[in-house]
């Protein structure tokens, strides 16, 4: 029987390969569209947009220009694509003037030029673009909101594009009549790209009654403002059968599920069996956690429904309703609760990180956890559970050293979650 002496590092090892699976430079050379007649400028939005630029910059083998925004600290230096840098998971006035950067750069095009969109997961917050009589506070009101109230991702990015001038497809409808292709590296579970980044260049269906459903469902306490031009018929984002997009096309590069599948490779290389449960897994994030914990105790004692050693894998994008004003992301809070779920049942190890390394407001990817983790918190007169309850998970992994912090990785592929059993 393979035994793995160091659970960390090999845990770490299957990150690494899961994010190198989305690699810029990899994923893009073979998804590189055709030279045009007439100009080639590039735009794009989201926390890997800064190195997928700088991989379309070397690839490209004809003139470009063009302007991205990434969040602050993930850029990269080109030489003819303008790298801008903006607030992420709050919108702030550099987003603002992102945003203009990018709606100025594709206006006045013809049919003959090209427009490139790199996509990726983060472009929400770093494309604020209030429309008409609403502001940047207003558009920060609905953001804050959405990120508070346990909504999935498919439903808060249908608000967000409802109450801007860029998302859902109006970057696209800027270009017209210029071709837009547009490369997408998906954090969305489910892979629809015209989730990601709320789709500045790509229209999905959801209407602005999808929109105000959400916003009764989940209670969200929105400036008046904003409900006034909710209500508004002027509120209505572009449809997929709109002309203005007839002629562009969408190629998904990247996603959750090609890098666990990286990630699974590599475990069978050292000899342990790889179980990917699913790449789309939502819901809240202690939830989930209480789930994979049955599993890999049920594994750990039982033998099933796997037998040891044996890694579980899974990726999506949970959430958290916030209850108390502690620190700490998704995937730390995952893991928090995770760790509460296998406490003292030995052999278990776990890793669950952001595959843009920030997990949150932080500057931590996720963190590790294992079968001591509660045990060593009460060495240190801390409550686990407490600690999970005020959602101030950080403070957990924090004080035990066990956050993980690969720094910016240059992708984004959502959460990357592994559950070591031996």
């Amino acid at each position: 029987m393979v035994a793995i002496a160091d659970p960390r590092r090999f845990l770490e090892t299957l990150f690494m390969s899961a994010v190198a699976a989305a690699d810029p430079s990899r994923v893009i050379a073979a998804n590189l569209p055709e030279l045009p007649k007439g100009r080639t400028v590039v735009v794009g939005a989201g926390k890997g947009s800064a190195q997928m630029a700088l991989a379309f910059e070397k690839l490209w083998h004809g003139p470009v220009s063009g302007a991205v925004v990434t969040r602050y600290g993930f850029g990269a230096h080109c030489n003819r694509i303008e790298v801008l840098e903006a607030s992420h998971p709050l919108p702030d006035e550099g987003g603002l003037y992102a945003s203009k950067r990018l709606i100025a750069e594709v206006d006045g095009l013809t049919k003959d030029d090209l427009v490139v969109a790199l996509i990726c997961g983060g472009g929400s917050a770093l494309l604020p673009s209030p429309p008409p009589g609403l502001s940047l506070e207003d558009e920060i009101a609905v953001n804050r909101a959405l990120l508070a109230s346990g909504a999935p991702i498919r439903a808060m990015n249908a608000v967000r594009k409802h109450v801007s001038l860029i998302k859902g497809g109006r970057l696209a409808v800027a270009a017209y009549p210029a071709k837009v292709v547009s490369l997408v590296v998906s954090d969305i579970p489910g892979d629809d790209p015209a989730l990601v980044a709320s789709g500045p260049t790509i229209a999905d269906e959801a209407s602005r009654q999808d929109a105000l459903k959400i916003i009764e469902r989940y209670r969200l306490a929105l400036p008046e403002k904003v409900m006034r031009w909710m209500v508004s018929d002027a509120a209505d984002a572009p449809r997929p059968s709109d002309p203005c997009f007839a002629r562009n096309e969408v190629r998904l590069i990247a996603s959750a599920s090609v890098s666990l599948e990286a990630a699974a490779a590599r475990a069978r290389a050292e000899g342990i069996e790889a179980i990917i449960l699913s790449d789309a897994i939502e819901g809240e994030a202690r939830d989930v956690g209480l789930v994979h914990a049955a599993i890999a105790r049920e594994a750990a004692m039982r033998g099933r429904p796997f037998s040891k050693p044996v890694i579980v894998l899974s990726g999506g994008e949970t959430t958290v309703t916030v209850q108390g004003e502690g620190r700490g992301g998704r995937n730390s809070e995952f893991l928090l609760s995770l760790a509460l779920g296998i406490d003292g049942v030995a052999g278990i190890s776990a890793l669950a990180a952001d595959t843009d390394g920030i997990d949150g407001s932080e500057d931590n990817a996720g963190a590790f956890a294992d079968h001591t983790t509660v045990a060593r918190l009460l060495a240190r007169r801390l409550d686990a559970a407490a600690l999970l309850q005020r959602n101030d998970s950080w403070a957990a992994f924090d004080a035990l050293g066990d956050l993980f912090k690969p720094g910016p990785t240059g992708t984004n592929v959502n959460d990357f979650r592994a559950v070591l059993i031996q």
